[in-house]
């Protein structure tokens, strides 16, 4: 309905505002600072990030009641995937937050969903241009891996800092006598992180074609 295609447009519009305005922020940061404005990334636009990764749990809301037609599971996946590397492993430990990973990570994140979001508004308006529609179908297949490896990396260099902290870490008292390592609960989901990625990719690669065909011919969403 025009109801629903008009609060789909300012929920695209609003995340693209707020994308573009982080990576606008990090590309002058670093031109005017250079290699110190990494260390200070999630200082100076955590908080924006943050709320942009908190809005888009709402694509799952639109998934679940059917005003979008993506598809549910591979979308569940990369925002829990954001959701977990930036609230309970980069957001916890302070000591991560002045990695120069976050920086990177950010950097592919708002460079995917830029693109993304620019896409999808333009699309609500039935425009639809086949350079950007090959860009958003064809630049996430090679940064989502990137994207992956560098959430890896974020939760391997976090590890030392859970262990000494104990944070999360939980020991129930008796008669339970039961307790949760956290640094062993980051290294299994490691391997769901790697397992999601290929399913992801898979339907990376599905979306494309859906949209691009073999011949890289566009076709509208339906």
């Amino acid at each position: 309905s025009f109801t629903m295609n008009t609060y789909l447009f300012v929920y695209d519009l609003m995340q693209f505002c707020g994308h573009s305005w982080i990576f606008t922020n990090m590309i002058i940061r670093f031109m005017s600072f250079g290699k110190d404005s990494l260390a200070d990334t999630f200082y100076s636009i955590g908080l924006v990030m943050r709320l942009c990764q908190l809005l888009s749990i709402l694509e799952i809301l639109h998934i679940l009641i059917g005003i979008d037609k993506s598809r549910l599971f591979p979308r569940l996946l990369q925002i829990t995937e954001r959701i977990i590397v930036l609230f309970v492993v980069i957001n916890s430990q302070e000591e991560v937050q002045g990695k120069y990973i976050v920086c990177i990570l950010f950097f592919l994140w708002n460079l995917l969903d830029v693109v993304r979001y620019t896409y999808n508004m333009l699309a609500r308006m039935g425009i639809y241009y086949l350079p950007l529609t090959w860009l958003n179908f064809s630049l996430c297949i090679p940064l989502y891996p990137l994207s992956v490896l560098a959430k890896a990396f974020a939760i391997c260099v976090s590890l030392p800092y859970f262990e000494s902290f104990g944070t999360y870490s939980i020991k129930l008292p008796f008669p339970f006598a039961f307790s949760i390592y956290f640094p062993y609960v980051l290294k299994m989901y490691l391997l769901v992180l790697f397992t999601g990625m290929c399913f992801i990719i898979e339907n990376l690669f599905s979306e494309r074609k859906a949209h691009l065909g073999t011949g890289n011919t566009l076709k509208k969403r339906s």
